[in-house]
């Protein structure tokens, strides 16, 4: 065999996007190792610059014949660039808000961007991942740079205690997810490519049937742990409010993108034989984390946990485009975390900023904010009304989608559940711009009273209202032009064989199921 048939089968230029960050992480490493400290200036805008050049890779490769690479261990198709991209931009964001709080707090601003960069290949890859193997690769590179992320403040006691509890239940998820995959591979008898578990599967007798179920269970649960779903949220309140607020931002945007571009991966194309099961599991978790992430989001007193609430009650939403299992249903999902990116990143960086100025995060200590930062107040208020959903801001329409999608699948129940979910979050949403615009100069907090003066010209602050307005005005403007990026996540699903074939299959009465109904019967 020669190197030009090697390589063809190889196609690693799928993998070109994922190539052009991991020249830009080693590029900054030595940038570092060579300057030091007086090239702490140019370091994010190199590592911005290579997660741009990555988006347009991903944006050539739009069109792709053949997106399939490394044997089959690599799917490069529409969909996993729909939500690489998301991912890349994620990062692009995150490196902007980061520069002045890493600075602040005395660590080294290139080490932070190199494990930012790990955690991204990270996710990327795991977007695209069609082969088990790596598919766990790619997520443990993603999980073990978060670990270490939640927990650079080291002199912080509290980015410590995030660390350990997420590096604890992260490492539980983890083993969890690994054995119901294991279960996979030996039901499949030793496949590790997703079609041909697939195929093997089909063919399960009655017996076996249960160990699908079984293995549908224990990865669903590591999916779960993911994308901060209940009941495996656990981690997400603590985690949010002790780690660096850069880091959470990631998480809430990137880790949970590649959190559902593996769910809809492994779930349509290895669990094809109970799908009905797999639609019951996540309808329980999209009820539970609707409900338990905005009636608990109300009784918070710090800003980011409240985030981190609001961040599980988003992912019960985009659970709702998941389950419908339809094209309206993936693209909805695809458009939500869209433009969920800015506005999320965007109400972090008003967090850092306010954090920044004042030391705190409490949501008493906004009160009267307008009268001193109307920037600052303008942009949280803007962000946190697009969360809740309020035209005509992009949350509106992205909502508006996902319910549409629902109930043209019928989940009836779902969506007037969802519907209910968004008007109990626009109060606690609301409840923080009331707190920054409405109270009268004499109840201003202390905090407020002796905010600093607004200056943009302290290294590093610059960025953070470039990220800002970057934001903001996407947020505006998304609800506006909703429909161009809603046909570009619909051309991304309807591109995808692999969702449209198993779009063919759910539309076809399915013999092979009976096996599984009858254990079902027989428990």
């Amino acid at each position: 065999m020669d190197f030009a048939t090697i390589a063809a089968q190889l196609n690693a230029g799928i993998i070109l996007p994922e190539g052009i960050i991991l020249v830009t992480l080693v590029l900054v490493l030595l940038i570092d190792l060579i300057s030091g400290r007086s090239a702490a200036q140019t370091l994010p805008y190199v590592a911005i610059g290579g997660l741009l050049l990555a988006v347009v890779a991903l944006y050539y490769q739009w069109d792709v014949a053949d997106p399939i690479a490394f044997l089959g261990e690599f799917n490069g198709d529409a969909m996993s660039i729909a939500f690489r991209g998301i991912i890349a931009l994620s990062t692009a964001v995150t490196i902007l808000m980061s520069i002045r709080y890493v600075q602040q707090a005395g660590t080294s601003l290139a080490e932070f961007i190199g494990i930012l960069l790990s955690a991204t290949l990270g996710a990327m890859f795991l977007s695209g991942a069609n082969e088990l193997v790596a598919i766990f690769v790619s997520l443990e590179t993603l999980s073990i740079s978060s670990y270490l992320l939640t927990g650079y403040m080291k002199r912080d006691p509290r980015s410590n205690e995030a660390a350990l509890k997420y590096l604890l239940i992260g490492a539980s998820s983890s083993a969890v997810f690994l054995y119901g995959v294991s279960l996979l591979y030996g039901l499949s008898g030793g496949e590790t490519n997703l079609n041909a578990i697939a195929t093997s599967v089909a063919t399960l007798q009655a017996g076996q049937s249960l160990g699908i179920l079984i293995a549908l269970v224990f990865a669903i649960a590591g999916i779960a742990f993911k994308i901060s779903a209940v009941p495996f949220h656990q981690w997400t309140p603590d985690v949010y409010e002790g780690s660096p607020t850069p880091v959470v931002a990631f998480l809430s945007v990137g880790s949970k993108a590649a959190g559902f571009a593996l769910a809809i991966r492994l779930m349509t194309t290895a669990f094809p034989l109970v799908t009905e099961q797999w639609h019951f599991v996540f309808t329980a978790l999209a009820i539970l984390s609707l409900v338990l992430g905005n009636v608990v989001a109300l009784t918070q007193t710090s800003m980011k946990r409240l985030l981190a609430y609001s961040s599980i009650a988003q992912a019960g939403f985009v659970m709702i485009g998941l389950i419908a299992g339809t094209d309206a249903g993936y693209a909805s999902m695809i458009f939500y975390l869209l433009i969920y990116l800015f506005m999320n990143l965007g109400g972090f960086i008003c967090v850092i900023l306010f954090t920044l100025r004042t030391g705190t995060d409490q949501i008493s200590e906004y009160a009267g904010l307008y009268q001193k930062d109307p920037l600052l107040t303008l942009g949280l208020s803007i962000c946190l009304l697009s969360l809740g959903g309020i035209p005509p801001l992009a949350g509106f329409f992205g909502k508006i989608y996902l319910f549409w999608a629902g109930w043209q699948a019928g989940l009836y129940g779902l969506v007037i559940l969802g519907l209910l979910a968004s008007v109990v979050s626009i109060y606690y949403y609301i409840r923080v711009i009331k707190m920054m615009v409405v109270k009268e100069p004499q109840e201003m907090s202390d905090v407020v009273k002796n905010y600093p003066e607004v200056r943009w010209n302290i290294p590093g602050m610059r960025p953070l209202q470039v990220g800002l307005i970057l934001t903001v005005v996407a947020t505006s403007l998304a609800g506006i032009l909703s429909n161009p990026l809603f046909d570009l996540a619909n051309n991304s699903v309807t591109r995808t064989p692999m969702l449209q074939q198993a779009l063919i299959r759910a539309e076809q009465p399915a013999v092979s199921v009976q096996p599984i109904q009858e254990v079902e019967a027989k428990i």
